[in-house]
């Protein structure tokens, strides 16, 4: 049987959240999410919370930059599913078009165009009609938006 954990306090607290916000980029959705799990008293979370955006640990923008390249550069996914994770994590919708207008265009097409390209290579069907729906869904679910991916798939069958 596992002993329940005790609380910490503020001090405890916030010396760890800086080095988790030292470690890795965190917003204030994943500390809160920590400060619940180490059984700090819900009253001290906006506390601690204030005095790391205080000392610059916590910047929701700079988090929103780096997420969005992250997952655009490393994971290849799509606006759509990147808007979506970054809403959940509460982040605000100005950061996210600012992280968004800050990425290159030619280098998000340049992705999709390469996913889009080795998803076709997987497909074993002749037909161009079940061809399309299956990459379509594909980028659907890496969160690319339709109008793109029919604009680089139409370019990437012309060019065939």
């Amino acid at each position: 049987m596992s002993k329940p954990k005790k609380t910490i306090s503020i001090k405890e607290a916030i010396s760890k959240a800086q080095y988790l916000c030292a470690e890795k980029e965190k917003c204030v959705s994943d500390i809160r999410t920590k400060l619940y799990d180490w059984k700090l008293p819900d009253t001290d979370h906006d506390a601690v919370i204030k005095q790391l955006v205080e000392e610059k640990f916590i910047d929701e923008e700079r988090y929103a930059l780096y997420y969005t390249k992250d997952k655009i550069i490393h994971n290849k996914w799509g606006r759509i599913k990147i808007a979506y994770a970054l809403k959940q994590k509460k982040i605000n919708n100005e950061f996210i078009k600012n992280a968004f207008d800050n990425f290159s265009e030619i280098e998000y097409e340049d992705i999709l165009k390469n996913e889009l390209l080795k998803k076709m290579k997987t497909i074993k069907d002749k037909d161009e009609y079940t061809i399309k729906s299956k990459i379509l869904r594909f980028a659907a679910s890496r969160g690319f938006e339709n109008g793109k991916v029919f604009d680089i798939l139409s370019e990437i069958i012309k060019n065939k």
